[in-house]
């Protein structure tokens, strides 16, 4: 990578080609409202996930299955209108693109319609290339998502690494291939054995971006709500804690109790 890193006034696809080729690492975090993705944004995250993992981190749900198709448009919504520089890709939920093909083009016309993101991703490779077809026929971007994919945790029973076999690496390995071959513009990979990400990344043109899959990729990708420290119950090894704000939340919260309670806020200048 050279020393003088480009200026990207607005990430794009082709911007993110750029930084792959340029050895530039990309920066990807999950928003799912309009004051954090504010400042995600401003702080210079190259790519927002509206992720169906709001599912889990915002409506509580144990899986991301239950989140509904208006409810991701209704969260990227919010995330659009606050991102000026951020690339914005949102997930295509369970049940809108797995059975049949034109519904996937039409589930991914919806949220671009009608959120305004840049982008769909949706999870597998062979098994979904035909709606993946479909989208990007359309004009829509999609980037894909392999290894661990949460909506078919029925299917795995577990959230354990993935691909640690041999003929599941290598159907990775030829799933990665297949997206970039019908133009997939970059790919999530997800807890999968680090050597096995950093030999896709290396086999493919498009940039790929791990959770889970070690430093050999092209970029990373957390959720927010798990690196801010504000959910202190997930606790897997490839998770860096930035912040701790679930203690600092609630210190914050038990002493406004308090002080309204003790009759110390609002105090003399706090009121009109």
């Amino acid at each position: 990578m050279s020393a003088s890193k480009k200026d990207y006034k607005r990430i794009t696809t082709k911007s993110l080609s750029e930084m792959k080729a340029d050895g530039e690492k990309i920066s990807m975090l999950t928003a799912y409202d309009y004051t954090m993705a504010k400042i995600v944004d401003i702080a210079g995250v190259d790519v927002i996930l509206v992720g169906d993992s709001a599912s889990n981190v915002i409506a509580g749900h144990e899986t991301t299955l239950p989140i509904t198709l208006d409810q991701m448009i209704y969260h990227a919504s919010s995330v659009v209108r606050a991102v000026e520089r951020a690339l914005v890709v949102v997930d295509l939920p369970f049940g809108s693109y797995q059975s049949d093909p034109k519904e996937a083009l039409r589930s991914a016309i919806r949220i671009m319609k009608e959120s305004g993101g840049h982008a769909v991703k949706l999870e597998g490779g062979s098994e979904v290339k035909e709606s993946i077809k479909r989208i990007l026929n359309a004009g829509i971007p999609v980037m894909g998502h392999l290894g661990l994919t949460p909506q078919s945790i029925y299917k795995f029973g577990t959230y354990t690494v993935r691909a640690k076999e041999e003929e599941e690496a290598k159907k990775l390995m030829e799933d990665a291939k297949l997206l970039e071959k019908l133009g997939c513009f970059a790919i999530v990979i997800e807890k999968i054995p680090a050597h096995l990400a950093e030999k896709v990344a290396q086999s493919i043109s498009i940039p790929v971006i791990g959770i889970g899959a070690g430093g050999g990729v092209d970029g990373q990708v957390l959720v927010i709500h798990d690196m801010l420290g504000m959910n202190n119950e997930f606790s897997p090894r490839f998770l860096r804690r930035y912040m701790n704000l679930y203690e600092g939340m609630t210190t914050a919260i038990s002493q406004y109790v308090a002080d309204v309670k003790s009759s110390d806020f609002p105090n003399e200048k706090e009121q009109y």
